[in-house]
């Protein structure tokens, strides 16, 4: 949803009443993933996706509907067998919506969330999917507080509990209740929908490769810092509008920056009297990522001396290097996609391989975003 935002925050700030469709689960080889929302506006203006156009006409219709009714709507799209150019995923796959009407008096904390998201300020949307509590209700919930309401007070709470525990990981997915928030029961089902801060990407060395490396990690949705000792060529002119650039001793600065189980680091700086200090730190920190640019000769030696710092055989099963896939990459951006695909694949749990000579589902199940993305 945090792609839509703008058009939305127009919209209800105008007075409008909106559809608002939202992915709230998936199976097979669905396009979209939890999370993914389109939204119709008053005068039918439509933005953002929940299939990638599969099913994008039949769900302009629901969010019509549930604006005319005020009253939201569980709808599940799947392939059809018989006709495949019926409204369905030719992919395969299934995946089921909420469409629900947003308005001021319908939803009056929805504002006070997109300015939240707008702003990168960690916040998690809880949203009724099914219940005895009404379909479409919401509840807000911040580090250190909460606004809305599902119900009823136990429901809240447990909600609230669960959320922060999501909020925490970047997580996105359903919850089961009682009717009053009691653990083990299906008589609630709760859409959790996270919007944390975006990731961070750390690249050291301010050299090509990492400019073209800082404009991919911004195009996947990661907040890019570069640093660099060398204050000649940390400047921010050499660096994309939106990266943060540093003028530090790589190892002093990532130990003093808070790095998360979501941050991915990129040494690119070549050099072992940088390269070795910084990646005694980065091994040690709980990233999800730590790759190292050099030859494989640069590598072996580069091991021998974090060895030396006492780092064990499981912290250094940890570097990627030489960094990224194998591509045949030459130029710093070929590079930069070579570095790229290695870390979705990380992340994911990717082969690398292509997809002509792999088999089975392609999104395998249990492979739901953890990053809040949308």
């Amino acid at each position: 949803m945090r792609e839509i935002l703008p058009a939305l925050s127009r919209w209800y700030e105008a007075g409008a009443t909106f559809g608002l469709a939202t992915v709230v689960s998936v199976s097979r080889s669905a396009p979209r993933d939890p999370g993914a929302a389109m939204a119709v506006g008053p005068d039918g203006e439509v933005v953002g996706s929940v299939s990638g156009g599969c099913v994008e006409g039949a769900v302009f219709e629901l969010a019509q509907g549930v604006v005319e009714s005020g009253e939201a709507r569980l709808e599940t799209f799947g392939y059809s067998d018989e006709d495949a150019f019926a409204v369905g995923l030719t992919c395969g796959g299934e995946i089921t919506l909420l469409v629900r009407p947003v308005s001021r008096e319908s939803d009056p904390g929805f504002a006070e969330v997109a300015a939240a998201v707008a702003g990168q300020r960690p916040v998690a949307l809880a949203t009724v999917l099914a219940g005895p509590a009404p379909r479409g209700a919401t509840l807000a919930v911040w580090p250190e507080r909460v606004s809305g309401t599902l119900g009823s007070g136990g429901l809240d709470a447990a909600v609230s509990a669960d959320a922060r525990g999501e909020l925490a990981q970047g997580a996105t997915g359903q919850r089961h209740y009682g009717a009053r928030g009691e653990r083990r029961e299906d008589d609630v089902t709760v859409f959790l929908q996270s919007f944390a801060p975006p990731p961070r990407m750390l690249v050291f060395g301010a050299i090509d490769f990492a400019a073209a490396v800082a404009r991919i990690g911004g195009f996947l949705g990661y907040r890019v810092t570069v640093c660099d000792a060398r204050p000649v060529f940390a400047t921010p002119k050499r660096f994309p509008g939106d990266v943060e650039v540093v003028v530090d001793w790589p190892h002093r600065y990532l130990r003093g920056t808070v790095t998360d189980e979501r941050t991915v680091i990129c040494v690119l700086t070549h050099d072992p009297k940088f390269d070795v200090p910084l990646l005694d730190v980065a091994l040690r920190s709980p990233a999800a990522y730590v790759g190292a640019m050099g030859s494989r000769r640069t590598h072996d030696d580069r091991l021998k001396q974090l060895r030396d710092t006492g780092l064990g055989n499981a912290e250094l099963a940890r570097l990627r290097s030489p960094i990224g896939l194998d591509l045949g990459a030459r130029t710093p951006e070929e590079v930069a996609v070579s570095i790229a695909a290695e870390i979705v694949a990380l992340r994911w749990g990717g082969s690398g391989a292509a997809l002509t000579d792999t088999t089975g589902a392609i999104h395998p199940p249990g492979t739901g975003p953890r990053d809040g993305p949308e």
